[in-house]
């Protein structure tokens, strides 16, 4: 009845105002006009069915809506402390920002962690720290079935599409890892001329869509991948398996965002929808796959090729750990992606609760390459989270020989966290391929923000290194990280987890490996 009562008030209120504008004079619009807006506004709101909230408290139930949309901002703005901020806390964005511009990335008075609280961990400094290196360490991809080794940076960018992207966002990226001396992996969109304009190393990414290298029907098309992996800008070649956002599904690319540029990048039809499927056509075995692998090698004219996955079970990485045995052939290169990790767009309960997060799954795969005896011929990269120097160390001591870093070097190129990435709306003209918003990033000013993050976080790292005693990451020892497991109690990596010898699988698989190395098929996918 209230509601009701509401709206004849406003509406009277609003026919008054307006008689009065025709017959005592046109100052009473400014009355006259809001008034019966909100009269509209209320009756359409007291007649719709959509918003139960706006059906039961007209006009007012606007006020919901409108904090609602406004959360965001005041969360981040006014109501997060430095350091429990989701994905990135204040802290870790504001040294990725202070390393880009080239400021003092330093805090005074003292952490605000909570150093005594469970989970926390602490790398060990040595009595006895080393100089600096000046000269930060490259590692050199390659197997002995590679015959154009790459030689890859500690800290590189990590995969991110052009589409996902705007065209000013991957110049600047892959312009400050020519600057750099680092890589850039392109996201599994395909090699655009934004990607291969600036001259920047690339390790061209190809997902179960194929883009760039696909048939009419999606097919992986061979003579089209040889011919872009000649490029000499391309150094390696991943096969994206799995991502950290959303390991095991697929995507859809709405035929209304495939205009003539990404048609033409993703060698699909413009304007009509394409599928990205949750597996991969060319391969239904851990055999087929390291048969695969090898395929694209040869295509590649002996450049590295590897594979990216979010791991999820250790007996399917087993099974492809036996095929490569049985093979006699490995990949060169393996990227292990974190569950935390986030470019992309993904399901709420997949980004949650689907895959293991970075460091269980790299220490996962190190330990099964080691015990395998294959470990000297793979490299292990690891994306997910890293942002400092210590999360670049960690990641090293955890099993990593590199680091990818996607959403830091974002931040690097502007990004201000918005979570708007996949809108098209995004604020920085970042994550977007709307043109007006897109030319916020001016590729000269961004290009040397991303040389100079990588540059200072990479340098971090061998401080902190050389402050743990040791010249560079071969000194890197599971005893140098700890974690306090209570409020009682420390324990360092070598005690918390079980790190295998090499061979060790083969000799005798201790107790906790025993069952999935027995129950690992190299012919067969088994969960």
């Amino acid at each position: 009845m209230l509601k009701i009562l509401l709206v004849a008030l406003l509406g009277s209120l609003s026919v008054g105002a307006v008689v009065a504008a025709v017959l005592v004079g046109p100052g009473w619009w400014a009355a006259a006009a809001p008034l019966l807006v909100l009269a509209l506004v209320a009756a359409h709101d007291l007649l719709q069915r959509r918003h139960s909230v706006l059906r039961n408290y007209p006009l007012l139930g606007h006020l919901r809506f409108a904090m609602e949309a406004l959360r965001p901002e005041l969360q981040q703005y006014f109501i997060e402390r430095n350091f429990d901020g989701r994905p990135f806390d204040r802290d870790t964005r504001s040294i990725v920002y202070e390393r880009a511009k080239g400021t003092d990335a330093e805090e005074p008075f003292g952490t605000e962690l909570d150093l005594y609280r469970a989970g926390s961990e602490f790398l060990t400094p040595s009595m006895a720290p080393r100089p600096v290196r000046t000269d930060p360490p490259r590692v050199r991809i390659g197997g002995p079935d590679c015959t154009q080794p790459y030689d890859m940076a500690l800290l590189n960018v990590s995969a991110m599409s052009f589409g996902s992207l705007s065209a000013n966002a991957v110049l600047a990226l892959n312009t400050g890892a020519q600057l750099g001396g680092f890589a850039h992996d392109t996201g599994e969109g395909g090699l655009s001329e934004y990607h291969l304009r600036p001259g920047g190393d690339l390790v061209w990414e190809i997902g179960t869509g194929y883009f760039g290298c696909r048939t009419q029907d999606g097919d992986f098309d061979e003579g089209q991948f040889a011919k872009k992996a000649a490029h000499e800008q391309v150094k390696c070649v991943s096969l994206k398996i799995s991502q950290g956002a959303k390991p095991g599904i697929g995507g859809v690319l709405p035929g209304a965002k495939v205009n003539a540029e990404i048609a033409k990048v993703r060698g699909v039809p413009q304007g009509e929808t394409v599928n990205s499927p949750p597996f991969h056509r060319v391969y239904s075995t851990p055999r087929e796959l390291v048969r695969f692998l090898a395929r694209m090698r040869e295509l590649a004219d002996g450049k590295p090729v590897g594979f990216k996955l979010c791991l999820g079970s250790r007996r399917e990485f087993l099974a492809v750990c036996k095929a490569m045995l049985e093979e006699g052939t490995t990949p060169d290169f393996i990227i292990v992606d974190g569950a935390e990790g986030g470019t992309g767009a993904a399901p709420l309960e997949f980004a949650d609760n689907v895959g293991l997060p970075l460091g269980e799954g790299l220490m996962a795969v190190h330990n099964a390459l080691v015990g395998v005896g294959l470990r000297d011929r793979i490299r292990v990269g690891a994306s997910g989270k890293v942002a400092t120097g210590s999360d670049l160390v960690k990641r090293l001591l955890q099993g990593a020989d590199y680091t990818n870093a996607a959403r830091s070097m974002m931040f690097a190129i502007g990004c201000i966290q918005a979570q708007r990435c996949h809108t098209n709306t995004c604020p920085v003209g970042v994550a977007t391929q709307d043109e007006r918003r897109a030319r916020a990033v001016d590729v000269g000013d961004k290009s040397q923000r991303v040389h100079r993050f990588q540059r200072a976080t990479v340098q971090s790292a061998l401080q902190i290194m050389a402050s743990l005693g040791i010249d560079g990451p071969s000194g890197l020892r599971p005893h140098m990280l700890l974690q306090r497991v209570n409020a009682h109690t420390v324990r360092s990596y070598a005690e918390l987890y079980e790190w295998l010898t090499p061979g060790q699988l083969l000799e005798s698989a201790p107790s906790s490996w025993a069952s999935d190395w027995q129950a690992a098929d190299p012919d067969r996918f088994t969960h």
